[in-house]
């Protein structure tokens, strides 16, 4: 009973029934990074891209009204705690992308397909876990933190809503819930998302999802005894993360990150079960599997650059208008899409996975 009632038990819980709402969302309500772009650029419907945008309008009017009501502060979250870096978010943002085309999936997306049992998902996320580990804290991390030194921490939030309430005289807090209101217009306007209930309701599962990270670990991180850090969900460190508990969990606790990246997998694993779609799949060309591997470790290197993936930069760190977030999300949109016109126009023959 002392393990379950312990802070970093319940902060895990705290990532697993929001990781579990993530991957319902990706099974049921077909909410996948890669197919939003691919939908855009190929499939003549925006209705995915913009299910994202509503995601990120929601979490940020969620997670602003949490910084209203004092549940955490703003320098709390490491997204808005360190100095933004133009080159590391655009460099990592389109090395991530790029190889989250050739791998055909993200890691919350490789996650969701695991959940319907591809086997080939589970590679890749094998794959951009070490890689990821190796960046951050492995053989590689001398290298990142010589070519991309992150600084000392800031005083004042690195974020848009905290820059424009210091030039503006404005409370961050009114600033912060007005973009997010202008960003849940720009997804409705002249879109497909007003007739369409069933994507407008997954992308507010999603967008609040993320604002349950948050005060999930705030209230823990404030009311509990253990070191535990005010955090929501991301899939690129936590999933090494998870690797590393699988093998040691005797010496290491549990964490937010462990419990997302299970939530995301029974989450989506009860999803494929209610539409009927769990079978297991496995790669039959290996050349197919080559390029999932080497997308896969450039997705684990691109999201240690960027501090953060599609989900981690995409939504958490949009959520709190971090300098980096919009930066990051063009940039792996813009590698996407680069590396999908290659494979469109250059490697035909290779299949592309989407959730």
């Amino acid at each position: 009973m002392e393990f379950l009632s312990s802070d970093t038990t319940l902060v895990a819980l705290f990532g697993a029934l929001g990781g579990i709402a993530l991957g319902l969302a990706a099974r049921l309500g077909r909410f996948c990074t890669l197919g939003a772009i691919e939908d855009a650029l190929y499939g003549g419907s925006t209705e995915r891209l913009r299910m994202w945008f509503w995601a990120i309008g929601i979490a940020v009017l969620g997670t602003f009204t949490l910084l209203g009501f004092g549940v955490f502060e703003a320098t709390e979250s490491f997204y808005l705690s360190r100095p933004f870096s133009l080159v590391a978010s655009v460099l990592g943002g389109l090395t991530f992308g790029y190889g989250m085309a050739l791998a055909g999936n993200c890691g919350f997306g490789a996650i969701a397909r695991l959940g319907g049992g591809d086997l080939r998902s589970f590679v890749i996320i094998l794959v951009m876990g070490i890689t990821s580990y190796s960046v951050l804290s492995g053989p590689f991390a001398m290298i990142r933190v010589w070519a991309f030194p992150s600084g000392q921490a800031v005083e004042n939030p690195a974020g848009i809503a905290h820059g424009l309430s210091t030039l503006t005289g404005l409370s961050p807090i009114y600033i912060g819930l007005a973009v997010g209101i202008l960003i849940c217009l720009a997804a409705l306007l002249r879109g497909p998302l007003t007739s369409a209930p069933k994507s407008l309701f997954w992308a507010t599962i999603v967008g609040l999802a993320i604002v349950s990270g948050w005060a999930g670990s705030a209230w823990i991180a404030h009311t509990g005894f253990d070191d535990v850090s005010v955090i929501s969900h991301t899939f690129s460190a936590p999933i090494g993360e998870t690797i590393l508990y699988t093998m040691l969990s005797s010496g290491i606790g549990l964490s937010f990150g462990v419990g997302s990246v299970a939530g995301v997998w029974i989450g989506a694993f009860i999803g494929s079960l209610i539409k009927g779609h769990f079978r297991w799949e496995a790669c039959e060309d290996p050349r197919e599997l080559r390029r999932q591997i080497l997308g896969a470790v450039l997705m684990g290197i691109g999201a240690i650059i960027a501090t953060g993936c599609t989900i981690g930069q995409g939504i958490s760190a949009f959520s709190l208008l971090s300098y980096s977030a919009p930066v990051t999300l063009l940039a792996i949109f813009a590698g996407c899409a680069l590396g999908l016109k290659q494979l469109i126009e250059g490697f035909t023959f290779l299949s592309k996975n989407r959730v």
